[in-house]
């Protein structure tokens, strides 16, 4: 497939300085007059490289630089590093409409020795319910196509629910590679997410085969779900370690209060409890400030970003950006770039990129690639700005 669209600049009225864009945190290491630089003169060009519809996830699989992308509707794909597009056989049943369908894709940290992939996509139950669930299978690949063997449901959200809202569904694996760390939506429920005695709301802490991990916090206790690691989540549509170590997530609030966590064992973080939002009706939540005894989130936005995934950088390309947070905005259409003085985050810029932005990756080479939601999902490559 011929590369397109080489060298799509985006100009700089159109890209945002986020000094005052309305978030709370911590306050920025840099200056003011730094992030608005970067902000009117982004370090960046952008080309255009791929359309996929309705575009989800994407990973770079190990040592051959093919790009994996699942579709919401079913299908996953590749991008060779010449350009072909091929289609992956052996995909499961997915459950498509609203929120659910094909979700991530991750490869497992023995990959090249195993070539075991793991996916996570809604499933269908009976009547309209529906689950996420997470599988691996192998990969197996030829010149010009790929096919999974041996796909296997490893683990399941423990209630089939009648929604298409809210799955979550993001892979995370620990960064000594023994655990498989999942996000699990409230699937609209909210109460779900304050009860312990199923897996909605949470963030799962797994073996590599799908079973719960020794030692999470509820292990042990009457009527609880052994896997779960954290609760009072959400929607987390991302999740990622930083290069300390530590746990982050990315989450919807209701109208109001987008949050980026740090996710630490047996906290509850709050939902529905509290927010900085409110719920879509108009009727106030309680603030996260009134409960001391909950976990509160490291930073949120009001207004709402409604962000995709995120990605913490760590490439040679963008020097200053290594260690910061680079997040995909589906309402913002940008791409809103976080820094850290050690656990306090704040917003540093925010990129307008003319799309909803739903995936972000970083490529072998350091390059940030960001997918575009929707039927026309617009796959683009970012490299340093001459």
């Amino acid at each position: 497939m011929r590369i397109r669209d080489v060298m799509l600049l985006f100009p700089a009225s159109l890209l945002l300085a986020s000094c005052n864009s309305g978030y709370s945190g911590e306050t920025s290491t840099r200056s003011a007059g730094e992030a608005e630089e970067d902000a009117v003169n982004p370090p960046f060009e952008a080309t255009r490289v791929e359309t996929f519809s309705e575009p989800w996830a994407m990973a770079f699989e190990p040592g051959t630089g093919r790009l994996f992308i699942t579709e919401k509707k079913g299908a996953l794909k590749f991008l060779d590093p010449g350009g072909h597009v091929g289609i992956v056989s052996g995909v499961p049943k997915i459950a498509y409409g609203g929120q659910g369908g094909f979700a991530d894709i991750a490869f497992s940290p023995d990959y090249t020795t195993t070539r075991e992939l793991y996916l996570s996509w809604a499933a269908p139950g009976e009547g309209g319910a529906r689950r996420g669930v997470v599988g691996r299978g192998k990969l197996v690949c030829g010149d010009d196509d790929c096919a999974l063997h041996g796909l296997t449901p490893i683990w399941r959200q423990s209630l089939a629910i009648d929604s298409g809202g809210q799955f979550a569904l993001r892979l995370a694996f620990s960064p000594d590679g023994k655990y498989l760390f999942v996000s699990s939506g409230d699937r609209m429920k909210g109460e779900t997410a304050q009860d312990t005695t199923n897996n909605l709301g949470s963030i799962v802490r797994l073996n590599l085969d799908g079973t719960p991990a020794a030692g999470n916090p509820l292990a042990g206790k009457p009527g609880a779900a052994p896997d779960i690691w954290s609760w009072g989540h959400r929607n987390p549509l991302g999740l990622k370690f930083d290069s300390e170590g530590r746990l982050w997530d990315l989450e919807h609030g209701p109208a109001g209060g987008d949050e980026l966590n740090l996710v630490e064992r047996g906290k509850n973080y709050g939902w529905p409890l509290v927010s900085n939002g409110d719920n879509y009706d108009g009727t106030p939540i309680p603030r996260n400030s009134t409960r001391p005894d909950l976990a509160a989130p490291a930073m949120s936005w009001n207004p709402v970003i409604a962000p995709g995934d995120f990605i913490f950088y760590s490439g040679p390309l963008f020097p200053r950006w290594r260690g910061d947070a680079l997040v995909a905005g589906l309402k913002t259409q940008a791409l809103i770039r976080v820094s850290f003085d050690g656990e306090k985050p704040t917003e540093a810029a925010r990129y307008d990129m003319g799309m909803r932005v739903r995936e972000i990756a970083q490529g072998p080479d350091g390059a940030i690639w960001v997918l575009g939601d929707g039927s026309d999902g617009r796959l683009l490559k970012l490299t340093p700005r001459n």
